[in-house]
């Protein structure tokens, strides 16, 4: 039995190193290409299963473009695909992934493909029985996301929305939500303000209705925002080399650490140690840690 289901996105990863990021019309000379499984639902999926987390995954994947391949990579990464439907007539979904070498940033694009056709069929039968987390991102319709929601919650599961990419309509899931996470600028979008301080953004957005907000900034840490107050919360010094994926790395270590019964404090610590991990070497699930690097990491100064 699966502790945590994520139910996600599917994609096929197209990823460019440059130098830097372009500037609007600009064209420059890459450094190397390479093609990978991606996708916010897999990547969190990868994460958590790297990390010793019994998960699975609830997905729709379009066999065109070689997508069975992808799902069998996701079972060869020890995730539990048998609520991933393949879709004969259909693409999987694509992201387009710019990297740039001086800091590591990144600028992405993506295309839903079969990610945009998930049914509420196919959500009304996912097993909850047992679930210790649900977690869900913003890649998939939201009908879709909303219905996993509530069937979680009636059953007393605990639902995690990691609610990027930013989209209108997902602000009416925050009510649904047990753990919201954003960064900056999703947090930002949804509340439909520039001004604001991470802080006023984290408490404003837990009035919304979910009991715990984590909001990530990257470089500078985090926010987290419950019942008890507000932290502020420094990230791991390390050398930036790729930023892709570091996101889901966090997403994945933190529900891994919450379903096992850490407490909020070293939940935080391990997945920001996670993500410090994932954010110093190449690549999306390839540079996702595995556990006792984590744990060593976690007993180093």
């Amino acid at each position: 039995m699966a502790d945590i289901l994520v139910l996600g996105s599917v994609n096929r990863d197209l990823i460019v190193h440059a130098p830097r990021l372009p500037l609007p019309g600009e064209t420059l000379r890459g450094q190397r290409f390479g093609s990978c499984l991606g996708g916010k639902g897999a990547n969190q999926a990868v994460a958590a299963a790297r990390l010793g987390a019994r998960v699975m995954l609830a997905a729709r994947v379009g066999q065109r473009e070689q997508g069975g391949e992808l799902v069998a990579q996701l079972a060869r990464e020890g995730v539990d695909t048998c609520c991933v439907v393949l879709a004969a007539d259909e693409t999987p979904g694509v992201a387009l992934i710019v990297v740039g070498a001086q800091d590591g940033e990144n600028q992405i694009v993506t295309v839903a493909g079969s990610n945009g056709s998930l049914p509420l069929a196919q959500v009304a039968l996912l097993p909850m029985a047992g679930l210790k987390w649900l977690v869900a991102q913003q890649e998939l319709p939201i009908d879709s996301v909303a219905l996993a929601f509530e069937r979680a919650r009636a059953q007393g599961v605990r639902c995690l929305l990691n609610a990027a990419p930013f989209r209108e309509d997902g602000a009416r899931l925050l009510p649904l939500v047990d753990l919201l996470v954003v960064n900056r600028l999703e947090a930002g979008a949804l509340l439909d303000t520039a001004n604001a301080t991470p802080e006023q953004l984290a408490q404003a957005l837990r009035a919304r209705g979910p009991s715990a907000v984590l909001l990530s900034l990257g470089a500078d840490g985090l926010v987290w925002a419950d019942g008890q107050g507000l932290m502020h919360l420094p990230a791991r010094r390390v050398q930036a080399v790729d930023t892709v994926g570091a996101g889901d790395t966090l997403v994945g270590a933190l529900v891994t650490a919450l379903a096992e019964g850490q407490g909020r404090d070293a939940a935080l610590a391990f997945a920001q140690a996670a993500a410090a991990l994932a954010v110093s070497r190449p690549g999306v699930q390839d540079a996702m840690p595995r556990r006792a690097e984590v744990e060593q990491l976690l007993g180093s100064p």
